[in-house]
């Protein structure tokens, strides 16, 4: 139906790909351990957007051009690991300020740079690109190639299940980090390692060959 073959293989295999720990993963533990659940779930709502636009490039033909240049592959991996080692500095950096201590308005602004870190973590991620050129086609028709419609399905099907993954592990991790949350060195503690750890991926991607 629609090109696409052996779908529930498709869904099964998404699902286990999707739990598999990367980049995603750790980027949400860290904002959800050290910042809280709805940082954690904001945050996955970015790395969410940004696979949704991965899928999007990809039903158009988009992502083949990092595929076949080295150039653009290496641009894109090199600007995603400096934006994660921006981001682990800027955390090193701070100073720590509990979410319900700000005042509303701050708080919204804080939530949507949140976000856009998630997007922008995903997006700048060659490797996802990659996958998507990958994994798709092994259930796609090939009389139906051409089509965009059975990888816009398959891919906001892998990007549902994956959602759905992100916002359990966002909500769960920061469950469970709430009361060590609490005591005001522990937290700094969360935060600076949280900002080790984006500068660790950083530095990851960035040594990653194709």
């Amino acid at each position: 139906m629609f090109g696409i073959l052996n779908f529930w293989a498709f869904v099964l295999a998404g699902i286990l790909l999707n739990i598999t720990p990367g980049v995603d993963t750790m980027y949400i533990l860290g904002r959800s351990i050290s910042q809280g659940k709805k940082s954690g779930v904001v945050s996955a709502l970015g790395i969410a957007s940004g696979a949704f636009l991965h899928c999007l490039f990809a039903a158009l033909g988009l992502s083949i051009l990092l595929a076949k240049s080295a150039l653009a592959f290496s641009f894109v991996k090199y600007a995603g690991a400096a934006y994660l080692i921006y981001l682990g500095i800027k955390s090193l950096r701070s100073k720590s300020i509990p979410p319900e201590l700000l005042e509303e308005s701050k708080t919204t602004q804080y939530h949507s740079k949140v976000y856009l870190s998630g997007v922008l973590t995903n997006l700048l991620n060659p490797k996802v690109a990659l996958f998507f050129l990958a994994f798709l086609p092994q259930f796609i028709d090939p009389n139906y190639a051409t089509s965009a419609l059975p990888f816009l399905i398959l891919g906001l099907t892998f990007v549902t299940t994956g959602t759905i993954w992100c916002l359990l592990l966002a909500v769960f991790s920061a469950r469970m980090a709430s009361r060590i949350r609490k005591y005001p060195k522990v937290k700094t503690w969360l935060d600076k390692t949280t900002g080790v750890l984006f500068i660790f991926l950083g530095i990851q991607l960035a040594l990653s060959k194709k």
